[in-house]
This record gives C-alpha cells, sequence and structure tokens, in this order.
C-alpha cells in the first residue's frame, strides 16, 4: 500500500478516493504519533551520553507506564 499522503493543489482539490486514502493513512499514523508527542517537548538537558540515554529510557518507560494504565481501563 501507498503510505504517502496527497495534498490538493491551486485549481485542483483531492478526489473521493484520494481523500478515503488519506484518512484512512491518517488514523494509522495517529496512533503511532500520539507515542512520540508525549515526549517531543520535554527538552533533555544532561552533560555525557550515558545520561541522555538514561534520560530518554526513563521517559519511555514513564510513557509506556501511562498507556499500560490507560488501555487497562
Amino acid at each position: 500500500m501507498d503510505t504517502i499522503y496527497r495534498k490538493c493543489t491551486r485549481g485542483r482539490p483531492l478526489n473521493v478516493r484520494e481523500q478515503e486514502a488519506n484518512g484512512k493513512r491518517s488514523s494509522v499514523r495517529a496512533r503511532f504519533d500520539h507515542v512520540f508527542s508525549q515526549q517531543a517537548n520535554r527538552l533533555v538537558r544532561r552533560s555525557g551520553l550515558e545520561r541522555v540515554a538514561v534520560k530518554i529510557g526513563m521517559m519511555n518507560l514513564v510513557c509506556n507506564m501511562r498507556r499500560l494504565v490507560w488501555f487497562s481501563g
């Protein structure tokens, strides 16, 4: 399946088939992007590569725990 979003241009709007295809791609992409959007605005200010790796790893762990709580209801 083609994973490229179609864009309309001036004078040529998207047809129905292209709009439906973009909608299907959006539903899949939204579930993926929401995971990373929670971490996008958190700035990591640490000295040393190991500290940064631990900080990012802990942020991922907390994010996964929040998702587990959310999905388990």
